[in-house]
């Protein structure tokens, strides 16, 4: 059980600061995984700061989520805890909007149509968000069961964001085994909070992180996303506590309980290391 901070004696950039000696560098890419065929630059906090990011706003500030298809019972219970989790990760209100079908994807954009692995190409889903999105959104991402595609260039994708238009869709398709259930349900969460957290931040203007191991790594495949801890780097968490001004080690707190009720073991060491480190 995490004991509460009895005294919080650090300032945000106090706590950023004590925080960066758990950052894990980033070794040498194989060629498997993503770095080795992306050469990305990375994104300094100070070049982040300067690239006028997609900020709240006082009328404009919420998080939204819209289910897209059908859902198992277990798989929407995971989306109503994907919720919570965003809630406590971005500090801001999160709100599931009601289940709606993928009509906007027309056949000619479906892959394997009419079979369980049909995939629905990313770009109708998020033409629509646009046009979707609430008066008062910060952001909207759209979940949906069914498997994903961006292109003809890609086999599927997990998620996708378009930056500056404040939109993204997560797929928790390949995330679940058929026989997942309220006894099992953790992997599927962990893989959903992971993805959908790490499309969000794109939509809020942070680039890929190739310094450390974070959650903003790009990833080529499962096993190189699941490699990566439900954790921001340093550098990453300075760009996202400057953008929302959320409290570092209350947000911390809050999120490590989270870990901790759905026995996300895994993260929650990280948490726990992390709780540890400003608490010294």
């Amino acid at each position: 059980m995490i004991a509460p901070c009895q005294q919080i004696i650090h300032n945000n950039s106090d706590c950023i600061r004590l925080l960066r000696k758990n950052d894990t560098p980033l070794k040498k890419p194989k060629p498997s995984e993503w770095l080795f065929h992306h050469k990305e630059k990375g994104q300094t906090f100070e070049q982040y700061t300067q690239s006028k990011p997609v900020k709240p706003t006082a009328s404009r500030n919420k998080i939204y989520l819209q289910p897209i298809g059908n859902f198992t019972q277990t798989q929407w219970k995971v989306i109503q805890y994907t919720a919570a989790y965003l809630d406590l990760f971005f500090d801001r209100r999160v709100t599931v909007l009601p289940k709606i079908k993928p009509t906007m994807v027309v056949p000619a954009q479906r892959r394997y149509s009419n079979t369980a692995s049909e995939q629905l190409l990313t770009t109708p889903i998020l033409d629509f968000l646009e046009k979707k999105i609430p008066a008062d959104g910060l952001v909207i991402m759209a979940i949906t069961s069914q498997d994903l595609y961006p292109s003809s260039n890609y086999n599927f994708v997990f998620g996708i964001a378009r930056t500056q238009q404040r939109v993204g869709v997560s797929s928790l398709f390949r995330y679940s085994d058929s026989g997942m259930d309220s006894t099992n349900y953790q992997k599927c969460l962990v893989r959903l909070i992971k993805t959908s957290s790490h499309e969000i931040t794109h939509m809020l203007t942070v680039k890929h992180c190739i310094t450390a191991v974070c959650l903003m790594n790009g990833s080529n495949s499962l096993s190189e996303s699941d490699s990566r801890p439900n954790r921001l780097c340093s550098v990453c968490l300075h760009k996202l506590q400057w953008n929302l001004e959320f409290n570092v080690s209350a947000r911390l707190e809050k999120i490590a309980a989270y870990f901790q009720k759905h026995k996300l073991q895994t993260d929650l060491s990280f948490a726990e290391a992390d709780i540890r480190a400003i608490e010294q």
